[in-house]
C-alpha cells in the first residue's frame, strides 16, 4: 500500500512510505502512551495493543529483524494505540485517490487484512499481508489475492463478488483515466475473466480454479495485477 507506516525506503520497499493522519493518534497524553488503568470502558477511544515479539514476526514473515525493527517504528510512531480501524484506513486511501473514491476498495481490502474480522488492523496483521505482497511465492500472492476477492469468506468467488471488486477498483480510479472506459468497462471485465476462471461451469470459482486459470494466463495475470499496482 502506498506510503505505509514509517520511512521503509532502507528496506527495499520503493513507495512503501506512509502518512497517518491524526485520527490514527491515541489521545493519551504524549509520551504516556496507553493508560495503565482504564476507568471508564466505554470512554476509552483507542485499543491498547502489544504485538508479538520480533523473533516470532521474523520466523513468520519474509522480513529480516531488523526490517521488522523499522516498519514497527513507523507504525507505532503513527499509531501509538498499536491498531488502525477502517475509517482511518479509508482516509488514507482516499488521499492517493482524489479523482476517484477509494472507500469500498479500501473497504475490501481492509477486510482482507483484517484476518480476525474485528474491525481493526494490527501490526502483526499489516506485516504478514506486506510480506506475502512483497517477497511471497506467486502461489501465496495469489491466494492473498483469492482472499480479497472472497467477500463472504465461504471459499468461493462468485460473479457478484468479483463485479463488487473490479467495480471498487474503477471507482477508485476515478474518471480520468486514458483510454477513456466505457460504463459498462467493469461488466465486460468480469464477464470474460468468469469465463476463463470458472473451468466447470458451476456459478463460482474454487481456488484452484482462480490459481490453474491465472498462472495460464498472461492477460489475467497482469489485469489481477492491478489492485497490487495501487497498494
Amino acid at each position: 500500500m502506498a506510503r505505509m507506516w514509517g520511512r521503509v525506503v532502507d528496506l527495499e520497499l520503493p513507495n512503501l512510505t506512509f502518512w497517518a493522519p491524526t485520527a490514527c493518534r491515541s489521545t493519551s497524553p504524549a509520551g504516556h502512551g496507553c493508560p495503565d488503568k482504564i476507568e471508564d470502558e466505554l470512554e476509552m477511544t483507542t485499543v491498547c495493543h502489544r504485538p508479538e515479539g520480533l523473533e516470532q514476526l521474523e520466523a513468520q514473515t519474509n522480513f529480516t529483524k531488523r526490517e521488522l525493527q523499522v516498519l514497527y517504528r513507523g507504525f507505532k510512531n503513527e499509531c501509538p494505540s498499536g491498531v488502525v480501524n477502517e475509517e482511518t484506513f479509508k482516509q488514507i486511501y482516499a488521499q492517493f485517490f482524489p479523482h476517484g473514491d477509494a472507500s469500498m476498495y479500501a473497504h475490501y481490502l481492509f477486510n482482507a487484512f483484517d484476518t480476525a474480522q474485528n474491525g481493526s488492523v494490527k501490526f502483526e496483521d499489516f506485516v504478514m499481508a506486506l510480506s506475502i505482497l512483497l517477497r511471497g511465492t506467486v502461489h501465496e500472492k495469489l491466494r492473498w489475492t483469492f482472499n480479497l476477492y472472497d467477500i463472504n469468506k465461504d471459499g468461493y468467488i462468485n460473479k457478484e463478488e468479483m463485479m463488487d471488486i473490479v467495480k471498487a477498483i474503477y471507482d477508485m480510479m476515478g474518471k480520468y483515466t486514458y483510454p477513456v472506459l466505457k460504463e459498462d468497462a467493469p461488466r465486460q471485465h468480469v464477464e470474460v475473466f468468469f469465463q476463463k476462471m470458472d473451468k466447470n461451469k458451476d456459478g463460482v470459482v474454487t481456488l484452484d480454479e482462480f490459481i490453474e486459470s491465472c498462472q495460464e494466463d498472461d492477460n489475467i495475470m497482469r489485469s489481477l495485477q492491478l489492485f497490487e499496482n495501487v497498494m
